[in-house]
């Protein structure tokens, strides 16, 4: 017999479930933005209680990265080195923002990939697009933290402005937790070009 939808009552629940993964055990919870989008926390352990300060990750979508692998960038050793160091501590969250290409969309992504092909670095091929260098923001990633009760943090980060965004936002950065991860011949120069003209904090020496 097929169920018709009009048969069935919805049922009300958070968006909010058990994760199993290759780096150990989550739960995910996912959070809509004013803008629709939907962005997602992995967290584990006792993220609220005041008497930790729970470690965390602020990770913008990176398709190219994270599900295929790439070696353009670091995002995806990032993302799985942050799980990693979520459960050897056993307490903390990675926020997952879809901000894909620094919050320029995918398609102009490539696009900078295009001109960098050319020769440009990761910041000019931005520009080049009339596009701003990092178009990110934190305001959502503030409002999620919050969501789960975490107003304190060490934050896994090379970027002081996920930092200032934080604490902008209501958020105490408690203190930064340098974050580097697959470094290769094929980024060097993006990590570069980040440490120098981007203001990250990176020591690629």
């Amino acid at each position: 017999m097929t169920i018709q939808i009009d048969d069935i009552t919805p049922i009300p629940v958070d968006s909010d479930s058990f994760l199993p993964t290759e780096h150990g055990n989550f739960r995910i919870r996912v959070f809509v933005g004013p803008d629709g989008k939907e962005h997602s926390t992995l967290y584990t352990g006792d993220i609220c209680n005041p008497a930790n300060t729970p470690i965390v990750r602020i990770h913008s979508e990176c398709l190219t990265g994270d599900a295929f692998g790439s070696l353009k960038c670091d995002c995806g050793p990032q993302l799985n080195a942050a799980m990693e160091k979520i459960q050897e501590e056993g307490c903390g969250a990675i926020v997952y923002l879809r901000q894909e290409g620094r919050n320029i969309g995918l398609y102009s992504k490539i696009q900078a990939y295009a001109l960098q092909d050319q020769g440009h670095d990761t910041l000019d091929a931005n520009l080049l697009l009339g596009l701003p260098a990092d178009g990110r923001t934190y305001d959502v990633a503030a409002e999620m933290l919050k969501d789960l009760g975490m107003h304190k943090i060490r934050l896994m980060t090379n970027n002081p402005l996920k930092i200032n965004g934080l604490i902008d936002n209501g958020i105490t950065v408690e203190s930064r937790v340098e974050h580097v991860a697959g470094i290769s011949n094929f980024n060097s120069e993006y990590l570069a070009t980040k440490g120098t003209r981007m203001g990250h904090l990176l020591d690629l020496d």
